[in-house]
Order: C-alpha cells, then structure tokens, then sequence
C-alpha cells in the first residue's frame, strides 16, 4: 500500500504538469526539445513533460502608445509627436521565432517611423493632413512587421505639441488672417451699398 502511495503522487504531478488550457483569445507557441512543434489552442492541449515547452500569446488587439518623439520637420520646425498603435497577432509561431519580444520591437519599429516620417512632411502638412500621414504610419509600420506574424490595424497621432514661441507666431498669424478677412467683408459691403 505505501509503495503505490509514491506512485499515485508521481502520476498526479506527471498530468497536472502536462494537461494545460488554452483560453479562446491565446495560442500555444509548442517546441519539444527546442525545436518548433506546432501551435497548438484553444482548449485543452496535452505536452510531455520535461520535453515539451510553450509559450503562450495572445491574440487580442493591443493599443500601444508611442512615446513622445522629439522631431524636426522638413521645414526644420522642432516639435514633440506621441502617436497610439493598435496591432494583434496574426500568426503566433512567427511573433515567437522570428523575434525576441514582439511587443518591444513593435514599440521601437513605431517610434523610429514615427520620427522618420515627421521628418519628411513640413509643419502644415502634419498639421492639415493627419489622415495621410496616419495611413502612411501604418502601412510602413505594417510592412515592416509582417514578417513577424504582426498585423498594424490603426496608427493615430495624438498629440504635437510646438514650441511656445511657434505658437505664439501661429496665433498671430491666424489673427493677422482674420483681420484681413474682416477688412475684405467691410469693404465689400461698402461696395455693395454703393450700388
């Protein structure tokens, strides 16, 4: 009887440690003896103990914010650009053997874009046609990351933040433009008036 006793113990541990749930939304990255296996999930998946290992990744869409970038502008106009990236994993053997951690190259891939692409476009460009300048974002981002098993389904600028003295000199112009406009509308009505 007490020898069957180590026996139920060794079996109980061998199961507990090769029966694992996979959650709807996570897959199992599978190697057996270090070599690539399969992806295994949802559900119930069974591994050989001491042989086989897995690295769980999650499928769900992940918002990523992009650190602020201190950028210059073709029109050598310095600003700081922060940016949200919204991505998720299309195939996850590729996200774990192609790359040391997704996550943080994405990150790093998203900022150095973002500099990079702020630095071609002038000040009036990023500032009227942000929607441009987000699908560029996206579509060199995505490219980039294919190969990763990673597909980029949204990238926003969020915030520019300009130097004060070029603001100040922005509302200035934009109040020196209201005031001629102002002017233009008075002496058109003089002329109307006149006929």
């Amino acid at each position: 009887m007490f020898q069957i006793f180590p026996l139920i113990i060794l079996i109980i541990f061998f199961l507990a440690s090769a029966i694992k749930v996979i959650r709807e939304y996570d897959r199992a990255v599978v190697f057996r003896l270090g070599r690539f296996l399969s992806v295994k999930g949802p559900g119930l998946i069974i591994l050989i103990p001491i042989i086989d290992r897995m690295v769980r990744v999650s499928l769900r869409t992940v918002a990523m914010d992009i650190d602020p970038q201190d950028v210059i502008t073709k029109d050598n106009v310095s600003m700081k650009v922060n940016a949200v990236l919204y991505f998720r994993v299309i195939q996850s053997d590729k996200a774990i053997i192609e790359v040391e951690d997704y996550l943080y190259a994405t990150s790093q891939l998203a900022q150095t874009t973002l500099r990079s692409i702020m630095g071609q476009a002038e000040l009036d460009e990023i500032l009227s046609e942000r929607e441009k300048i987000n699908l560029e974002l996206q579509q060199v981002i995505d490219k980039q990351t294919d190969a990763w098993g990673i597909k980029i389904s949204l990238v926003e600028v969020k915030h520019i933040d300009l130097p004060q003295e070029m603001q100040r000199a922005m509302a200035k112009q934009a109040e020196a433009e209201r005031e001629r406009r102002s002017e233009e509308r008075r002496v058109g009505k003089e002329c109307r008036s006149r006929w």
